[in-house]
């Protein structure tokens, strides 16, 4: 069932909010920031070169290269599945992240819920 364009508008100002609010949960959960394939490519060689050396480090009964196989092994998962901490644009803003607009200079500066609030209250007392 699609959304009405009421609550599509809704939800898009939830989303802004949510942005706003707080920058850092918004990329988190909107699945969109994009990996470095140049980070996946190296984190899978690292990690399989870590293998590599952990079953040889294990064969040879080398105590040393095994741990030091294991380390590269992690290295490389954690750097095939990071995500890029610097901003990709020179204005601040990571890829997934919209530019937030300003606000009017009348409108109040409340939380997107008591405005949500406000805005009902008025539609139910003029309904």
């Amino acid at each position: 069932m699609p959304l009405s364009e009421y609550e599509q508008r809704v939800l898009e100002q939830m989303e802004q909010q949510l942005r706003s609010d707080d920058p850092k949960l918004a990329n988190a959960i909107s699945g969109t920031a994009v990996r470095r394939p140049r980070n996946v490519v190296l984190g899978t060689l690292l990690g399989l070169a870590g293998v590599g050396m952990l079953v040889g480090g294990v064969a040879a009964d080398i105590v040393v290269l095994g741990i030091v196989g294991f380390l590269a092994m992690f290295a490389g998962v954690m750097l095939a599945i990071s995500r890029p901490r610097t901003p990709a644009h020179g204005d601040g803003t990571a890829d997934n992240v919209r530019p937030l607009r300003r606000k009017p200079e009348g409108k109040s500066d409340g939380s997107f819920m008591t405005r949500l609030e406000e805005r009902w209250d008025k539609r139910r007392d003029d309904g």
